[in-house]
Order: C-alpha cells, then structure tokens, then sequence
C-alpha cells in the first residue's frame, strides 16, 4: 500500500449520514445512473474515487468511503479515476440541458411543438429524445406542453380576462371545441365554472379523525382534489370552501365515507398503501417534483435538493420547497417525506410535529 493511501482517511466523510450508506453502497454494486453526480465513493487501497456508475472492478465495501462532491473527495487526498473521470460532466447532465432547452421551446410554441423538431434541435432521433425528457420531467414532450397551456388559462381565467374564448387562444389552443374536449382535465370544471370561484362545480367532502388530529378529504369527478389535515374540521371545511367560494361542496355519502377510511386507514398504518385516483392542477413544474415525491417509497426519506436533481433541475432547490409547499394532498402525494439536507425535518403545511409523526411510522416499516 502507498503512503498516501495509508495516511487516507479510514472511515465515512463526515458530511455521509449513517443511513444513506446502505442505499449509496446499493448504489456502486448496480451502477445505477441515477445517483450519478449525487456522490463519489473513494478507494482507500488505490487513493482514487470514482463516480457511482465507475465501470472499473467493484472495490472490497470496507475500502471505499464516500463524499458528496468531487472537491470532498480531493480535500481528503483521493485523485479522480482515469476510466469514468468524475469530474466530467455526466450523461444525466447532458440530457438535463437537452430537456432545458426543449422546454423553453415548447413554452414559447404557440400549439404543440413537432416532435421531430424538438429531437431535431437536441441532435437526436425522435425516439431517442422522447425518452429522454420523459426520464427527466416525468411527462411525455405533449404532456408538458399541456400543462403549460392549462398553467396560461388558468392564470387568463383567474385575471379577468375579457372573455373565454380570449383565454383558450391566449394560452395556445387551436380551438374552442379542442380545449373543452379536455376543460374537466385542465381545470376541474368548465372554464365559466373556474372563472367564477367554482360555481355549478361539485366538489364532495368529509371529515374523519386520525392520531394527527383531523382530515378532510374532498374530491371531484376526477379524482381526490384535497386532502387536509388540522386540528379543527370547521376550519378544515372553510378551508376548502375558501379555494372554491362558489363551488357546491356536498357532505360525503356511504362511499364516500369509505374513502375516507382509507385515507386514514393509510396514515396510521402506512404499510396498507394508497393508490387513489387524483385531481391534480399545477405547473409543469409542480408536477414533476409531486410525481417524484409519489416516486418515495414509505419509509424513506430525500432531500430537496435530492428531488431536484431527480426531476432534472439541480439548481431549483427552493423551487422544489415552494412546490411541496402547495401541495394540498397530504400522504397520497407525500410532501413530508422531503427533508432538509442535513436529515432534519422542515417545514410542513400541516406542522412539523405532524410530518415527525408520519415519519415515524413510516420508519418502523
């Protein structure tokens, strides 16, 4: 052994929790792309450190010690492998650019975008880049440019736009009868219905009592539109009427009673699952992380900075935090297994103590 690699040091960085060792170490023996640029692991026997997805022969798990970046790694005296070169930029990086500018094209496309041209532009086959974004946001190239548009109307119907139809072509659809063949999909009502505060909407909800207190659950025709928790079921009920002043919020039946259990069946006993049908409305960019936080599985946790680089944006931290923020579907999209960058818990929509609580149980999975 040479003298640098005996004087390397002989246990974790200080920055590698103790719990994200296993999935890191996971992580080397399958080279998973997926954690490529989210660590390094080094060798203590060779004083070289590699990238996760390092295709050189996997070293003995009592040498290597991990670091969160390349400079960590170099500090402690390790040198950058020759055959996966950490230090260059990954493939995950590049299709991350591609994606970017792909947005930014869509977002400034009056309708739908050609695939062709999009692939076109990144230098690769349609095929090939439909894949691509589909990996980094979560949404196929139609898709996101869907929800763009249903972020524009949304945004033209809440502003007062002078009329409707102003708004459908204002936000890039082609025709009126286009944009309401899919209107119950984009907004969860008709247009008119939007525009005015939810009316002639129907919206059922009810309340049932859980160890965190209360929750209500409300849903439309498309699925669960809200599930909030709190301490007070009057102030949960004008909550809800708040969001949607002129909807017609009617009391839960038999059914809808059942579906209520669920919910809580599901928060005190995660391990039952929840697999409900959702109402979702958000950005582009909300949907993303809330499908990447859908993507946790109970009982683990990831940082916010962990989403952002799952969904593509590793600058977008705060923009990931503001997203978990208005999240109004407690545990079916689970906002509370995000966590700061150091493993302690942030701030909750629903308090502190109640995402403590829910990990909690989540932990003795």
């Amino acid at each position: 052994m040479s003298i640098a690699a005996q004087n390397l040091p002989a246990a974790a960085s200080a920055k590698t929790k103790p719990e994200e060792l296993d999935s890191r170490w996971t992580a080397v023996v399958n080279r998973d792309a997926r954690f490529d640029g989210q660590f390094v692991y080094a060798v203590r026997t060779t004083a070289i450190y590699c990238r996760a997805t390092c295709p050189s022969r996997r070293p003995k798990p009592e040498n290597v010690v991990f670091y969160n970046t390349c400079e960590d790694a170099e500090r402690a005296g390790f040198r950058a492998c020759r055959r996966c070169r950490p230090r260059q930029a990954t493939l995950a990086h590049h299709h991350a650019a591609i994606v970017a500018a792909a947005c930014r094209t869509i977002e400034r496309a009056d309708g739908d975008a050609s695939l062709g041209d999009l692939a076109a532009s990144a230098g690769i086959s349609p095929f090939h880049f439909h894949r691509v974004f589909k990996s980094v946001t979560g949404l196929t190239p139609k898709a996101y440019g869907d929800a763009h548009r249903a972020k524009r109307i949304r945004n033209e119907l809440a502003h007062g736009c002078n009329s409707v139809t102003s708004a459908i072509y204002g936000a890039g659809f082609k025709s009126n009868s286009r944009f309401y063949e899919k209107s119950n999909g984009v907004l969860g009502m008709t247009p008119t219905a939007f525009r005015s505060g939810g009316a002639d909407a129907e919206i059922k909800f009810a309340v049932g009592a859980c160890s965190l207190g209360s929750v209500l659950v409300a849903a439309t025709e498309n699925g669960i539109c809200a599930i909030l928790l709190g301490d007070d079921p009057d102030a949960l009920a004008r909550g809800l009427q708040d969001r949607f002043p002129n909807a017609n919020l009617i009391g839960g039946d038999a059914d809808f009673d059942t579906l209520v259990a669920r919910v809580v069946g599901f928060v005190e006993a995660p391990a039952l699952g929840l697999d409900l049908p959702l109402d979702v409305r958000g950005t582009a960019f909300q949907q993303r992380v809330w499908q990447a936080l859908r993507d946790i599985p109970a009982g683990q946790t990831v940082s916010y900075a962990g989403i952002a680089r799952r969904i593509g944006a590793p600058k977008a931290v705060r923009a990931v935090a503001q997203a978990c923020a208005a999240n109004t579907i407690a545990v079916a999209i689970p906002c509370h297994r995000v966590v700061r960058s150091d493993g302690s818990g942030s701030g909750y929509r629903w308090g502190v103590d109640r995402k403590l609580a829910l990990l909690g149980k989540e932990a003795r999975l």
